[in-house]
């Protein structure tokens, strides 16, 4: 398990698409999406990587690991990334209805507040969600009674290794592997 930054920061990442589209389609190892701040968009990410996995015909374990994985990094992304841009921290019940059709994703060009990429590897899936975030993560052991807090737990027991790239000016990348192989 990594949890210290990692060296280099996935600048592709952070980079606005030229094109038209939401979506990022790479090789066939490599899919990428930005991500608006609408409250159904932990969802949508983990349907975007339940889909892609399934494209690439990883086994179904493999599959619903990684979309929890993924859907817990989104959320730390929305609600601490989104701190960071000076926006407030609105509570999913308050924050105003998103009108896209495409289900929280942002279309390129429009204020997007984080980005989730997705690489297929030899030995697993490398889930990186960047934001503007200044922020490090940090591995709390929640009250049992506590509503929240236990977000990194899960990434920590599903993910092979996670860990996060230094913060900069533009943010940061919080990025999880989860293994293939049982």
């Amino acid at each position: 398990m990594t949890t210290h930054p990692a060296e280099t920061v996935h600048d592709a990442l952070r980079e606005e698409s030229h094109q038209d589209t939401w979506w990022l389609p790479g090789p066939d190892d490599f899919a990428a999406c930005a991500l608006s701040d609408s409250p159904r968009t932990a969802a949508e990410a983990r349907r975007f990587t339940q889909l892609t996995l399934e494209g690439w015909r990883m086994c179904p374990t493999v599959t619903e690991n990684t979309a929890l994985v993924v859907s817990e990094l989104v959320s730390n992304a929305l609600r601490y990334g989104a701190k960071a841009q000076g926006r407030e921290d609105r509570g999913d019940d308050e924050q105003a209805p998103h009108d896209d059709d495409r289900g929280g994703f942002t279309p390129a060009g429009s204020y997007c507040p984080a980005w989730l990429a997705l690489t297929r590897q030899d030995t697993g899936v490398l889930c990186a969600v960047s934001d503007a975030g200044t922020g490090t993560p940090v591995l709390i052991t929640p009250d049992p009674l506590a509503e929240s807090g236990r977000g990194l737990r899960i990434v920590d027991e599903l993910s092979e290794a996670w860990g996060w790239t230094q913060p900069d000016a533009s943010g940061k990348t919080v990025w999880a592997t989860v293994s293939t192989h049982g």
